[in-house]
């Protein structure tokens, strides 16, 4: 009995003294980071005429000097983030001065050495001031790092490195290769990560959609939003037929947005696609393009399984003019069920949003589109305007 007593107390004791020494610790680092930071500042202050001078030679012809004097550590880091800052405002001959002024002062050397580092949280430092000096001596380190690294952050700040200091486009598809093999569905943030590159990114992503790695089609599709590729329309009018789902959904996504002209044939067979994201964007282009002979399909799609589908529908319907508004009143005034409920709600929010119209060709069809909405429902005050009743279908979209 009192051996076991014993053996508690000793057991307390040590527990105390190992929240004593963490706290300690904690203790420790708090004063430590307190300290890095006043030097911080003081070593700003004590370059701030360095880098004014940096910052009004920029345009010069000359090669930018190297810090003045023997720096510390700490004072060569604070440097060094100044002139990565600088690097990534920058861009053309400012930028490749300032590139290579952090190849003369050593600073891109240091950092690859330390990529070899025995501590997780320098080799992700020195990987992270690596992309940003845009070092390209770097890359086929960095790759080697990448194929050995298990999925982490540290994954994400080596490819994102990568991508800023490339300077082929088999570097970048090679590093696409090792970030998405872990299955992970991280294809928006690849193709954020792509568009990190200072290179021309047209030829490479026209290569990728062409690739049979579908997680290099699906990252090329993301990272083509936003960008005016018309080399590109074949291959989506290729993808828009493909066998995987999320594809062909990036796809149609994608195409559309183009703004193509659309066949009748092609509009009822991807309004039938078995993916209801397909679905959903063909109904919400159809309103865009005022594609007024497919207003039998987006009546029938008012019953889909899927809500974004039926609110979709119901959208494109009401930019149709006086006929898809009428539609829409006839399925709200005659209709049931969930096809009701949201024409109800479309045509009291159009009414809401086409009463604050000034211009006279919008207040002519908005008095027409009131003239129509008083003969199914009669005249009365504006409605709040109704929340879509959930009632079947999927909801888990």
């Amino acid at each position: 009995m009192d051996s076991h007593l014993t053996v508690a107390i000793y057991f307390v004791y040590i527990c105390l003294g190992l929240i004593g020494a963490g706290m300690l610790l904690l203790f420790w680092l708090r004063i430590r980071s307190i300290r890095i930071d006043k030097k911080t500042e003081l070593y700003l202050r004590k370059h701030q005429e360095y880098f004014k001078f940096i910052q009004t030679h920029l345009n010069g012809a000359s090669d930018l000097p190297l810090p003045p004097g023997k720096l510390t550590k700490l004072e060569r880091r604070v440097v060094q983030n100044k002139l990565i800052e600088w690097i990534g405002q920058f861009k053309g001959e400012i930028r490749e001065k300032l590139m290579k002024l952090c190849h003369d002062a050593g600073f891109v050397r240091d950092d690859i050495s330390l990529l070899d580092s025995l501590f997780y949280g320098r080799r992700v430092s020195a990987a992270y001031r690596l992309g940003g000096m845009r070092a390209a001596e770097a890359v086929p380190r960095m790759l080697i790092m990448l194929e050995k690294q298990s999925y982490s952050p540290l994954t994400i700040v080596i490819a994102r490195s990568i991508a800023k200091s490339a300077e082929r486009g088999d570097q970048l598809k090679e590093m696409l290769h090792h970030l998405l093999r872990h299955g992970k569905p991280i294809h928006n943030m690849a193709a954020d990560i792509l568009m990190e590159t200072g290179l021309d990114t047209s030829g490479l992503l026209l290569k990728l959609l062409d690739d049979e790695n579908p997680d290099f089609v699906k990252v090329a599709l993301v990272a083509m939003w936003g960008q005016a590729v018309p080399e590109v329309v074949p291959a989506l009018d290729r993808l828009v037929g493909a066998g995987e789902k999320d594809v062909r959904a990036e796809a149609v996504k994608l195409y559309l947005s183009s703004n193509p002209v659309l066949k009748d044939e092609t509009i009822r067979e991807l309004m039938a696609d078995t993916d209801w994201e397909v679905r959903a964007a063909v109904a919400k282009s159809i309103g865009n393009l005022h594609a007024a002979g497919s207003i039998p399909l987006l009546r029938t799609a008012l019953q889909d399984s899927n809500w974004r589908v039926r609110n979709n529908s119901a959208e494109s319907l009401a930019k149709l003019g006086e006929t898809g508004f009428e539609v829409l009143c006839q399925i709200a005034k005659h209709g049931s069920g969930v096809e009701r409920e949201t024409a109800l709600n479309h045509v009291e929010k159009a009414m809401l949003e086409e009463a604050e119209h000034q211009k006279l060709d919008q207040m002519i069809a908005h008095n027409k589109k009131k003239l129509l909405y008083e003969r199914y429902f009669g005249v009365s005050e504006s409605k709040p305007v109704r929340q879509v009743a959930a009632v079947g279908g999927d909801y888990t979209a």
